[in-house]
């Protein structure tokens, strides 16, 4: 089947998109807004929350992301069993900046933000700012969740607006390094309260 049908070499100029099969659906599962929330939790069995090997992947969805205080970080923590969400992990992160004031664009490894065999919680961005009109807005994918074999690995992709008016793409990418399943995840400011918010999580059949 020809997936892209182009008249005059433009892709603007488009006549016909076929269809790819087998790329899969996302399932709504549930859907939280945050209103000064300290923390916004998924909990597999909890509040119509299906975080199981019902699916051997999910995503989470964040939108509007607005911290209370000024300059802070949406972060993730996962749960292996028990109530602390503290599932040991490895991971690497990287992003692009560029200010509103075009003087600075910047490409860079962030080590101070990637983590190796911690217990700690997850940074997925760098600094959002607080002013009415700075959010930040992204997802993050996990999979096989459900796994007793293997680590379970995630890869996020966030935008933010920063508290100095920069433009900042981050990337993080890590595995919880447990083989126990994990049933729970959590999420959070660095400090203060997610003043505001969407996040939801989608399971992908």
């Amino acid at each position: 089947m020809s997936i892209v049908k182009l008249n005059n070499r433009g892709v603007r100029s488009a006549t016909t998109f076929g269809s790819i099969s087998n790329l899969g659906s996302m399932i709504l599962i549930k859907k939280q807004t945050a209103s000064s929330s300290s923390t916004i939790s998924f909990v597999d069995g909890t509040s119509d929350v299906v975080l199981d090997d019902t699916y051997k992947e999910y995503i989470f969805t964040f939108n509007n992301i607005h911290p209370a205080d000024d300059n802070q970080k949406l972060q993730i923590g996962f749960r292996d069993g028990g109530s602390s969400y503290d599932a040991t992990k490895t991971s690497t992160v990287f992003q692009s900046l560029h200010n509103e004031g075009d003087s600075e664009a910047v490409l860079q490894y962030e080590g101070g933000l990637d983590l190796a065999q911690s217990t700690g919680a997850q940074a997925l961005t760098t600094g959002i700012g607080n002013d009415n009109d700075q959010c930040g807005a992204g997802y993050l994918r996990l999979f096989n969740p459900s796994s007793t074999t293997f680590v379970k690995h995630y890869i996020a992709r966030c935008q933010v607006l920063t508290n100095s008016d920069y433009s900042a793409e981050h990337y993080t990418a890590g595995y919880c390094n447990v083989t126990a399943a994990i049933d729970a995840v959590q999420f959070s400011m660095t400090s203060g309260n997610i003043d505001a918010g969407d996040i939801c999580l989608y399971g992908i059949a």
